[in-house]
């Protein structure tokens, strides 16, 4: 840390600060582009992703940690800020007691429709009208610990970007491409996919297990209230249930995201040994 300059801040109306803890409200992370992390693992993710923070505030009791020097040393390098503030500033921030020993703000990245390579992964996420940040960035980090592409949000989405969204995706926010679109443009583009489009619906008659799942494969989720609809469902070349064999009626949402993921990757991986023999 020694060879990193930083300055020292203790009041909560600096300018800095008002700005990382207006980050907490999507109005601000629309208009700046930028959002919050939170925790020097997540930080630690960004950096070896080759994504600096813009601003870095660490309390004093961090200073010396191996990962806190790394993450300011790539925050300078990049032209960005590096803050020491007090704990009482952590926990504003961070809007929560106990606050991480290191919070920092990035800017958001998301590419287009267009921009994506199907053919780069075998498995994709698409996901329309996702209300909860937690189950969005729980498929986030599922998507990425499965090695697929990357996660589509359809229609009015909750922000992935939020504190709770990043949160959940432990990091894999800087791994895994997100598109935004609405539900014209995807279903336009759907028609050059090159692979199966898959979809998810309590009335379908197809078990997931036993779905014809062709490389690439984009899986396609409803929201958590009223699943798939209609115009969307008729988009896909199959749709798919995952029985329910106990009370509950359905799934989670990032749950049964989950489950087809693998069931996708793991027919996949299947075919591709098949298909070396």
């Amino acid at each position: 840390m020694a060879v990193v300059s930083w300055r020292q801040v203790t009041s909560l109306s600096n300018d800095t600060v008002k700005a990382a803890r207006a980050l907490h409200m999507r109005k601000a992370r629309d208009e700046t582009g930028e959002f919050l992390a939170e925790g020097l693992k997540i930080i630690t993710e960004a950096v070896e992703q080759g994504v600096a923070p813009r601003v870095l505030m660490f309390g004093r009791a961090a200073a010396s940690h191996p990962l806190l020097i790394r993450a300011a040393e790539a925050t300078v390098a990049d032209g960005g800020e590096v803050i020491e503030v007090t704990p009482e500033i952590l926990e504003k921030v961070a809007r929560r007691e106990n606050a991480q020993p290191a919070v920092a703000i990035f800017r958001q990245s998301y590419q287009t429709l267009h921009q994506l390579n199907p053919a780069s992964k075998g498995c994709w996420v698409a996901m329309q009208q996702v209300r909860d940040p937690g189950n969005l960035g729980t498929v986030v980090r599922t998507v990425d610990a499965a090695g697929g592409g990357g996660v589509i949000l359809i229609g009015d989405c909750c922000d992935p970007y939020s504190v709770e969204g990043v949160r959940a995706t432990m990091g894999s926010i800087f791994a895994v491409p997100l598109v935004r679109t609405g539900v014209e443009d995807f279903i336009a583009w759907r028609d050059s996919w090159p692979g199966c489009v898959v979809g998810t619906m309590l009335t379908a008659t197809t078990d997931y297990r036993r779905a014809d799942y062709r490389l690439p494969t984009l899986i396609l989720m409803g929201n958590e209230a009223q699943g798939l609809p209609a115009e969307l469902a008729a988009v896909c070349d199959v749709n798919v249930k995952i029985p329910m064999r106990g009370r509950a009626d359905s799934l989670n949402l990032s749950v049964a995201t989950g489950i087809m993921i693998y069931a996708v990757t793991d027919r996949l991986d299947a075919w591709s040994i098949d298909s070396a023999i």
